[in-house]
């Protein structure tokens, strides 16, 4: 199971201190998901070597509008393994879930922002990954917590009714925002998600990051073109 993280300058912890306490605590690895100006400057292998889990490039665009938008993926898209996008209002869910080139919509319920069929739709048939996030409901209170607590049920019915792909994160900003697998585990449940639902959620970041190592190895020829068995005796 992996998380996805906000690391320093984006964050409060480096990505060192992130990977130390997401081995610690259960993780096979951690997706560095800092926003597009403010990456880390650090070798993730390294790190990844030093710790022993696996530490994946990732890079989160957080647009104003969706022509913001329309011009950074592409860019962003060749510079790290997972491509998360930020929606928040209901043009950019929409747009980020028609883009094919992107993995996750985070945070898709967050300030005056919804789904509905449209966008679950969109999501399923370009493969991004719808995110679940937690982290209002772990570290909000109040209404704020209440609301976080309705989006999540609303994402959750849609996501299992049309069977679009999702992912789960606690979105820490902090290696002492991280909470371990069986931690997140419960916590979904007690709020009305299945075991193997978060379980699932948790896995996918890694699916993601494997699925796309194998796009960029030397297997394919061109983005999307894989090497045969031609090419390779040629």
């Amino acid at each position: 199971m992996y998380e996805a993280v906000h690391a320093h300058p984006d964050g409060d912890s480096t990505v060192p201190r992130f990977a130390a306490t997401a081995a610690s605590v259960g993780y096979d690895g951690v997706v560095v998901r800092s926003r597009s100006d403010a990456r880390p400057d650090v070798d993730h292998d390294a790190v990844a070597e030093e710790y022993g889990i696996d530490v994946v490039s990732g890079v989160e665009l957080d647009a104003e509008d969706t022509s913001q938008a329309s011009g950074a993926i592409a860019n962003l898209r060749e510079q790290a393994t997972v491509l998360v996008a930020r929606g928040g209002t209901p043009e950019l869910n929409r747009f980020v879930a028609e883009s094919e080139r992107v993995d996750v919509l985070a945070g898709p319920m967050r300030g005056s922002g919804d789904v509905n069929h449209v966008v679950v739709k969109a999501a399923e048939r370009n493969a991004v990954h719808l995110e679940f996030d937690f982290s209002k409901v772990l570290r909000a209170s109040g209404g704020e917590r209440v609301q976080a607590l309705r989006g999540l049920r609303k994402l959750r019915e849609l996501v299992a009714h049309y069977d679009a792909p999702y992912v789960v994160s606690a979105d820490p900003e902090s290696h002492l925002q991280l909470r371990a697998p069986r931690e997140l585990l419960a916590v979904g449940e007690a709020v009305g998600f299945d075991r193997e639902q978060i379980r699932a959620g948790l896995q996918a970041w890694g699916d993601l990051a494997e699925r796309n190592r194998h796009r960029t190895s030397e297997e394919f020829i061109t983005s999307g073109v894989e090497r045969g068995r031609y090419e390779e005796d040629s």
